[in-house]
């Protein structure tokens, strides 16, 4: 009868300690998440993918764009350039989001990041004929937020300062340059 007991207690504390444990399990980044975003100055594809609970790596392949002006030129100007992007994403606030109810599907949530991206010299779309950019790659650390608005659109933000290196030499110029760059971003998006 005591061993009865003994055990009916045991199996008690491992139920309530079970399911304590089933509360306490860390949030975590999808596994995989796919989308296209646009912004003023461009409009992107992406595909994130979890590497740890709190970590995930973006992918993302689109078109950034830029305005020139000025004496120099008749008219304004514009361009679009491909780029490609690889950025580990670091959401920092998932459990917090968690504990307080908030939503945290398609990563929903605050990140810190590295945004590595190559704009190639493969072409590029302006009103101008024969614009060429040089071969360049930057990186930049990023602070961002990332929230979801019903199941499939989003919002994102983000800022950083890093380091940009221009490859100028592949383009008649008779130095390469690097120099500070600042990543500025607001975007809306979908998520497939």
């Amino acid at each position: 009868m005591k061993t009865n007991k003994a055990v009916k207690s045991i199996l008690m504390v491992a139920v309530c300690f079970s399911t304590f444990l089933a509360k306490a399990q860390e949030a975590s980044v999808e596994e995989t998440t796919y989308g296209i975003q646009t912004g003023l100055l461009g409009i992107w594809a992406h595909r994130e993918e979890k590497l740890t609970n709190q970590i995930a790596l973006r992918e993302e392949i689109g078109f950034d764009g830029g305005f020139w002006s000025g004496s120099f030129y008749p008219k304004n100007g514009f361009l679009l350039t491909p780029v490609i992007t690889l950025e580990p994403r670091w959401y920092y606030n998932l459990n917090k989001r968690v504990r307080k109810g908030r939503n945290i599907d398609g990563n929903s949530g605050n990140y810190l990041s590295l945004k590595t991206s190559y704009h190639p010299n493969w072409f590029v779309i302006s009103n101008y004929d024969n614009v060429e950019i040089a071969d360049q790659i930057s990186f930049v650390p990023t602070w961002g937020i990332r929230r979801n608005v019903g199941k499939h659109f989003t919002y994102e933000t983000g800022i950083g300062i890093g380091y940009q290196y221009i490859f100028a030499k592949s383009v008649g110029y008779q130095k390469n340059e690097g120099q500070t760059t600042v990543n500025l971003n607001l975007r809306l998006g979908y998520r497939f």
